[in-house]
């Protein structure tokens, strides 16, 4: 695999070098606002792509034989479909952009986002000792089970793609390129939910139905989703879920979902210079629009106002 650029102001030859570079597919927008610029980053069978679409582009593709993950750094990718879920990504969000074998459409209105993609025998292999069998390793969710794991996975790929990929040393040495296979394929696999973790048994001893719901809450906390929001995305009914989170959680989801926002709320309050935020402004952020019912429950959690918080 080499490295690459290219840069058009062509839809047809825009469309040309993605079938080319990616996978068959159709795009469409309007000829006259084409903006494409793209870059590659290619070692064995890593590669990690730059792109910068400068138009509204749909797009309609078939699988790409590869894990491929996508950071969008600006700008938004919208009603993106693919193996029965539909979602949008926006900065500072990391998925895992379509399973191997699966066709993807949706659409990219004027975005600067990064495709990091490498063979998913990879996560086999990495996962490799202490599997009950020689199954390919999935992974069961598009999105990263925490914002934390997505923060690591990013940096991983930075320093991969900025450092490592581009020096030439590495690309001569197929031992280092095998440590960087690792690195990456390792990190994927501790971002994300997969069928390894279940089979070798998570560090997290909760089921499998609270981990997924768990990690759709924690990446849609500044998003309005739904108590049957979070059981489909568990892939279990409403009241299944209810009931595994009161039994392994101790709490209703929508509880635990309220947690998980304040302690989003502490943190911005930590950070905040008191004379450029608000408690206010910070909370409704974090979707809570009822100043007293906010105080009360993060006094309860925190053993201080928020106000407190901030003024620290």
């Amino acid at each position: 695999m080499e490295s690459m650029h290219f840069e058009s102001r062509d839809l047809a030859k825009t469309e040309e070098f993605l079938n080319r570079a990616y996978t068959k597919m159709q795009i469409g927008g309007r000829a006259s606002d084409v903006r494409t610029r793209i870059s590659r980053a290619a070692a064995d069978s890593i590669s990690i792509d730059r792109l910068e679409i400068g138009f509204e582009m749909s797009y309609d593709a078939d699988p790409l034989g590869k894990i491929c993950l996508c950071e969008v750094v600006s700008g938004s990718i919208e009603d993106h479909a693919t193996d029965g879920w539909e979602d949008g990504f926006g900065p500072g969000d990391l998925v895992s952009f379509a399973p191997p074998d699966r066709s993807y459409a949706g659409k990219v209105c004027r975005s600067g986002y990064t495709i990091t993609m490498f063979d998913p025998a990879l996560l086999t292999r990495v996962a490799g000792a202490g599997r009950k069998d020689d199954a390919p390793v999935r992974l069961l969710s598009h999105r990263p089970h925490s914002r934390p794991a997505a923060r690591h996975l990013s940096r991983t790929i930075a320093y991969i793609g900025d450092q490592v990929l581009p020096n030439p040393a590495v690309q001569a040495s197929p031992l280092v390129l095998a440590s960087v296979s690792q690195l990456l394929a390792s990190s994927v696999l501790a971002a994300f939910p997969n069928t390894a973790m279940d089979e070798r048994g998570s560090a997290d001893p909760r089921p499998s139905t609270v981990r997924r719901a768990l990690a759709f809450m924690e990446s849609h906390l500044d998003q309005a989703i739904t108590i049957a929001d979070i059981a489909a995305a568990a892939g279990v009914t409403v009241r299944a879920v209810q009931t595994a989170f009161q039994r392994h959680v101790g709490a209703t989801p929508l509880g635990e979902l309220r947690r998980l926002r304040l302690a989003e709320v502490r943190s911005e309050l930590v950070a905040a210079v008191p004379a450029e935020r608000t408690v206010a402004e910070i909370a409704v952020r974090w979707g809570f629009h009822h100043h007293g019912r906010m105080a009360a429950a993060y006094l309860e959690q925190y053993g201080e106002l928020p106000s407190t918080t901030l003024a620290r």
